[in-house]
């Protein structure tokens, strides 16, 4: 039975377009969707086939004819049309076809990206059928979702780490006070264990397998007990398929530079935070979140580093999504760090 008074009323949606995965929220429901941000497109005449899971699962398995894209890299729109398509995708799904009202639209950024950047991501939402579009800087975004007291004149830190970048910024009184964004995430973390493999073990493995091996055994520091995990792939030297095991002090030595990279980024902002904010910090703690940031002993990688508590925020995975979903009953307060469109 069609529920009008649903129909009728102008929904209200958070969206975390990340490189990697997104997800999307529907003020009075929660997180209704999550998708791999991964299009499959036919070249011969330049349709879509497969969004999201759907077309992950062709990665690699695909014949010519067939593409697999991100229409995003690192957090920024790559390709305008087909990104236009995955957040039609993304809204009719979350909200069904008919709708008598534009939804209002709350969606992150990474920081940093230009004017321009940002004029694709809202004239790509509004072709995408959205009504009025807001922007927020991920780290904001992640850090309400985790409930940090961003409001109070205390410095709070977060560390946000997705597929595409790491988000780093200080936060008081609902703004950024400083903030820096690198690329290197998730993605890098996958690449860095396809070129560990093939180094170390001779061993070509793909994407998808080495991210299974991240989220299966992966550490960011060596453990006396490592994990261990049979990978297979195909010998670089017989072009064999060959299965070799790895274990989690594999995956630490893999991921030593971009984690490396990441830190200095780090270190590189505290020196430029102003000295009270600092002093918060060091007891407030700095707060970790993103799907990334759930690689095993990355906190406690990351307090050796710093000389800071590094706490890991609850459920990482979706603090960006939950942060665009309480924005909206927050817009007046956080207009300033917003960007309207």
């Amino acid at each position: 039975m069609v529920n009008f008074q649903e129909l009728f009323k102008s929904k209200r949606v958070g969206i975390d377009l990340g490189t990697a995965n997104s997800i999307v929220y529907v003020q009075g429901k929660g997180v209704v969707l999550e998708e791999p941000t991964v299009v499959a497109i036919d070249i011969s005449d330049y349709s879509i086939i497969a969004i999201g899971q759907e077309a992950k699962l062709m990665l690699g398995k695909s014949p010519d004819r067939i593409v697999i894209k991100r229409p995003l890299r690192s957090g920024v729109i790559a390709n305008s049309k087909v990104t236009e398509k995955l957040l039609t995708y993304f809204i009719t799904k979350a909200l069904g076809k008919v709708r008598f009202f534009k939804p209002e639209i709350v969606i992150s950024t990474p920081v940093g990206i230009t004017s321009v950047e940002k004029r694709a991501v809202i004239k790509a939402a509004n072709s995408a059928g959205a009504g009025r579009v807001y922007l927020i800087p991920e780290p904001l975004a992640a850090a309400i979702g985790a409930r940090l007291p961003i409001h109070e004149s205390i410095g709070n830190m977060i560390i946000n780490i997705g597929g595409g970048t790491a988000e780093i910024a200080v936060m008081s009184l609902n703004g950024i006070v400083i903030a820096d964004s690198v690329r290197v995430a998730g993605d890098a973390f996958n690449l860095a264990i396809m070129q560990y493999a093939r180094r170390n073990k001779n061993l070509v493995i793909g994407e998808q397998m080495a991210e299974k091996v991240k989220i299966a055994i992966g550490s960011a520091l060596p453990m006396d007990e490592p994990k261990t995990m049979q990978v297979s792939g195909r010998d670089l030297g017989s072009g064999l398929p060959r299965i070799v095991e790895f274990n989690s002090n594999d995956i630490a030595e893999a991921l030593k530079q971009p984690l490396t990279e990441i830190l200095t980024a780090v270190k590189k902002l505290l020196e430029k935070t102003p000295p009270e904010l600092a002093a918060d910090i060091i007891d407030q703690g700095i707060t970790l979140s993103g799907g990334s940031s759930l690689l095993m002993n990355l906190d406690k990688l990351f307090m050796k580093a710093l000389g800071a508590p590094v706490y890991l925020a609850d459920d990482p995975m979706h603090c960006v999504v939950k942060g665009t979903g309480m924005a909206l009953d927050h817009l007046e307060l956080l207009k300033k760090s917003l960007t309207f469109g």
